[in-house]
């Protein structure tokens, strides 16, 4: 086919000149850039909803109105009520996932992300009409936690199928970056609202979601469709188009033509193979592989344990003396949202396996520490007898955030998206990232019962995790920075070993595979 013969003509051209390949060709552009802020701002709304519950706790008209009364006459949270208050937004957020990937291939990626924005305007309208029934606003953050999940998988889909490669992996980052902005500002309005006695104090922050929502809800319409959705969808000159514009290129030019020929020669041999089965994600070629590899790092970047401190932070370092904890709250958003910032060089700079090899190391020492200090250091009856101790608390807490925010927060969702071909993406992404979201709901719901039964040891737990995530990152997981989604598959599909992927050529068949014979078995439509 004639196809072939140019992808055959062109891969020998770009072995000959490396200087040329098409990634070389692509210009960063405005118009790719804003397609990564606007649909980043799902990843806002999600840091945003997951933040600023952590301060409604110590809120007194919170506590008054969905809290239980003490003996003392004091409004607190049993550990099951806070629990579940904390964990229904992950559990809507992974049956938000689950159904998100089908959602994306019906409607289109772009019209996906408008709706599963405004859909949070109902989740909204339901907390903040509570009054004095804590079911009721749990569930209304359940109903929310669908959209967050949907937009989890569809805004890193969107952005990695649209993105030029050249820029891809720091503009799926930019959605952990708002994800860290989006619960800084949380922390913030917590702050500013704390000392209201009315319900102003937690239903402002609740209405200021209607905001993000209808930004991203409207912004997504104004960007192109993902260039490869279209080209499924039979749209070859819109696929051409957008390619273009977001490259900064002429839609005749050669970088433009080798993608869209990939693209051609992915979606001929998905072709052959007839309409996907759900099944095909464990049973396609080299599929149990990935879709194993992505359900684990989703579920990895949970189990690093920075969201202990996004969700339990402000009734942590209350136990450490500090008077006013929602202030070491800003202090550690503000770590996280300076270390993304940094984490988006790494991601442009650094290899994904370095960073995510050096990253799970720091949070595990950190962690080794945290448990240590805090168990045999820390007077949790009376802690301000050891201050030294507390400082170190904290100390190691913004350590590990950082850690965290400049390896596992940006690039997980950079690699999940990396992973699949076209004709498994979706589904793919939405169970890896509902994994993502299990582990969330897990990490929330049962912190306070773990916490109140091993107190800081909780510590050691994360640190096990970081542990074996070294291993899987080094034995299974390929090096895919700067390389196309069509190259990606590909290497997965010759299984190139892990360890020595960084060096590999994508464009380059393994030895003792012949280049005719790679084409011969695709020529059949």
């Amino acid at each position: 086919m004639r196809f072939l013969k140019r992808l055959g003509s062109a891969t020998k051209q770009e072995q000959g000149s490396p200087d040329t390949s098409p990634t070389k060709q692509q210009r960063i552009t405005l118009l790719s850039i804003f397609l990564g802020v606007v649909a980043s701002i799902g990843g806002f709304m999600f840091g945003y909803v997951s933040g600023q519950i952590s301060g409604f706790f110590s809120m007194v008209d919170f506590a008054q109105r969905f809290g239980e009364s003490n003996l003392n006459g004091v409004y607190e949270f049993s550990a099951a009520r806070q629990g579940a208050i904390v964990g229904l937004l992950p559990v809507g957020c992974l049956l938000g996932a689950l159904g998100a990937g089908q959602l994306a291939d019906i409607l289109g990626r772009r019209l996906a992300i408008s709706l599963s924005s405004l859909w949070s305007c109902i989740g909204i309208v339901i907390e903040i009409s509570s009054q004095t029934v804590w079911v009721q606003f749990a569930m209304g953050r359940m109903v929310t936690g669908c959209s967050i999940g949907a937009l989890s998988v569809l805004v890193p889909m969107y952005q990695s199928e649209s993105s030029p490669a050249i820029i891809r992996g720091i503009l799926v980052s930019t959605y952990q970056l708002f994800i860290t902005l989006g619960i800084w500002t949380s922390y913030m309005i917590d702050w500013g609202t704390a000392d209201m006695k009315s319900s102003a104090s937690w239903r402002i922050p609740n209405g200021l979601g209607f905001f993000w929502s209808l930004i991203l809800g409207l912004g997504i319409l104004a960007l192109p469709e993902s260039p490869r959705h279209a080209y499924r969808k039979g749209r070859e000159e819109e696929a051409r188009n957008t390619i273009a514009r977001l490259a900064g290129v002429d839609p005749q030019h050669r970088s433009v033509h080798d993608q869209m020929t990939e693209i051609c020669v992915k979606l001929d041999e998905e072709k052959t193979s007839g309409k996907a089965n759900w099944y095909e994600i464990f049973t396609g070629p080299r599929m149990l592989y990935r879709t194993l590899l992505g359900i684990v790092l989703q579920a990895g970047q949970q189990l690093t344990g920075a969201n202990f401190f996004f969700y339990y932070g402000t009734t942590v370092f209350k136990s450490t003396g500090l008077s006013d904890s929602y202030v070491t709250q800003i202090i550690l958003g503000t770590v996280n949202v300076a270390s993304t910032i940094a984490g988006l060089w790494v991601v442009q700079n650094v290899g994904r396996r370095k960073a995510l090899i050096a990253g799970a190391a720091a949070m595990m020492v950190c962690f080794f520490i945290y448990a240590l200090v805090g168990h045999y250091s820390l007077d949790s009856a009376d802690p301000l007898t050891t201050p030294q101790a507390g400082s170190a608390l904290i100390v190691f807490s913004c350590l590990a955030i950082a850690a965290f925010a400049t390896t596992w927060g940006p690039l997980v969702w950079a690699i999940v998206a990396e992973l699949y071909p076209s004709r498994y993406r979706a589904p793919c992404m939405a169970l890896a990232t509902a994994s993502n979201w299990f582990w969330n709901f897990m990490i929330s719901f049962f912190t306070r019962f773990i916490t109140d039964a091993i107190d800081y040891f909780y510590g050691f737990v994360f640190a096990g995790c970081c542990a074996a995530l070294i291993f899987i990152v080094y034995f299974f997981m390929i090096e895919t920075k700067d390389r196309s989604l069509e190259e990606i598959d590909t290497m997965y599909l010759h299984r190139v070993n892990p360890i020595r992927s960084s060096h590999r050529d994508g464009n380059k068949l393994p030895e003792g595979i012949r280049a005719h014979s790679f084409h011969e078995e695709h020529t059949e439509v």
